[in-house]
């Protein structure tokens, strides 16, 4: 594909580390035979490896917790919590050793993290030694994100990056739904020796994660300028424009977190269906996600970046208003097949939100300050998902449409800031399409 400027952005032809060299090769991972490829394929394995781990151990984490340490699920919620908060003071750290040391390396540190967390869960019987390992946990989880996207920063450019970014959210969405069949399948495991061997497994997972990215080709550092040695989170606080993407991710990550949630709850409670129905909407959201999040990416990377994102703000919102009528509207079988057309209007939003608003905040950051600013925008996923159980549990118990008013209400407000950003931010961040000729090879 080329762009309207002549640049073309066929995989192949960025002079970047980590492109295959050859125009017009194919977009899917392991395209080519070249280094560039298997660059590539490694870092996309270890995304769907680490992917898997994290699929295992999200549904699992109470009862894994409570059946290797046997604390009881109220110290183990205020731990939880505790180390939470405690690894989101650390993401301005993680943001300053990306930038120190580099995406990969951070990466790999991160990775090996998690392993040594997992495999020492089996030995935290005190409350202070599980303190100690869910720190290290949490720090691992935070910090893996910016690191990662720093490192496909540090891989390529323009929309290669973007593709790059499409197949590592449309793997990782089938590495974590395998991951919640591979802990479904630990429950039937007698005894708490199931959850031992579900603590190996996840060490096993991220030290194999942690190898495929040390086999990545190290990126050679490019010559920072006397600017590199100004700024630091000073520079990234005084950005108004990469504020203003923060701020309408911030408010927009609320329409993620609620399908985990509060979605469940409205589904059993107000619209009646079984719980086992209900967790098809979630099957059913991994599925298209995984399945289409590649084409759908492809798509959107022909318009604005900022307009495309606020567009699948606004379809958010519109699935929003049509989870409120449904307890009004439906029940028994139709209400299912109300709320499986529901829940596609819902992944529609959430597969054209995703790509765009996930390549503003790499194409915005500053290559000598990526780590600060991609840290700094991880803290709007992170201090989401921390107060969103809060919210959200308040707003149920509040009634049937006070839920998607407000989540409404605050997707429609973060797809104005996007639309606000799009005018001071510098045009070939909003769009590849506006690059000067001179861009092509």
């Amino acid at each position: 594909m080329s762009n309207e400027g002549g640049a073309s952005t066929e995989p192949g032809t960025s002079t970047e580390p980590g492109a295959s060299g050859e125009p017009g090769a194919p977009t899917g991972p392991g395209a080519s035979t070249g280094p560039g490829a298997r660059t590539r394929r490694r870092l996309i394995a270890a995304s769907l490896v680490s992917s898997v781990g994290d699929g295992i151990y999200v549904p699992l984490t109470m009862l894994f917790i409570s059946s290797l340490t046997g604390l009881s699920l109220t110290s183990i919620g205020a731990g939880l919590t505790i180390a939470g908060l405690c690894a989101l003071a650390f993401m301005p750290v993680a943001g300053v050793l990306i930038d120190r040391f580099s995406g990969r390396r951070v990466l790999i540190g991160v990775l090996a993290l998690r392993a040594v967390g997992f495999a020492a869960y089996p030995f935290a019987t005190s409350y202070p030694a599980f303190l100690m390992v869910a720190l290290v946990v949490a720090v691992g989880m935070w910090a893996s994100s910016p690191s990662l996207h720093a490192l496909v920063g540090e891989l390529a450019e323009g929309t290669e990056r973007d593709r790059l970014l499409a197949w590592d959210r449309s793997l990782r969405n089938a590495g974590m739904g395998f991951g919640s069949l591979a802990a479904a399948g630990m429950l039937a495991w007698n005894g708490s020796a199931g959850f031992v061997g579900a603590a190996m497994v996840l060490a096993s997972v991220f030290a194999v994660a942690a190898v495929l990215v040390a086999r990545i080709p190290a990126v050679p550092r490019r010559s920072k300028g006397p600017e590199a040695a100004r700024g630091g989170y000073r520079r990234v606080l005084a950005d108004r424009p990469y504020l203003l993407l923060t701020a309408a991710n911030f408010l927009i990550a609320f329409g993620y977190t609620t399908q985990a949630i509060a979605l469940p709850v409205f589904l059993t409670r107000d619209v009646g269906l079984p719980e086992a129905w209900a967790g098809a909407v979630f099957a059913l959201n991994t599925i298209l996600v995984a399945a289409l999040g590649v084409p759908v990416a492809r798509l959107t990377l022909r318009g604005r970046r900022t307009r495309t994102a606020a567009g699948g703000a606004v379809v958010f919102a519109l699935s929003f208003a049509a989870f409120a009528v449904l307890p009004r509207l439906t029940s028994g079988t139709g209400a299912f097949v109300a709320v499986l057309a529901v829940a596609v209007l819902y992944t529609v939003g959430e597969l054209v939100h995703s790509g765009p608003s996930q390549s503003l905040s790499i194409q915005a950051a500053p290559d000598h300050l990526r780590g600060r600013y991609l840290s700094t925008y991880q803290l709007s996923w992170s201090v989401c998902r921390t107060i969103a159980p809060l919210l959200l549990g308040f707003l149920l118990d509040a009634g049937q449409w006070h839920l998607w008013t407000v989540l409404a209400f605050l997707v429609l407000t973060g797809a104005a800031l996007l639309l606000c950003a799009e005018r001071v931010l510098p045009p070939h961040i909003v769009s590849d399409s506006t690059r000067a000729p001179a861009a092509a090879p």
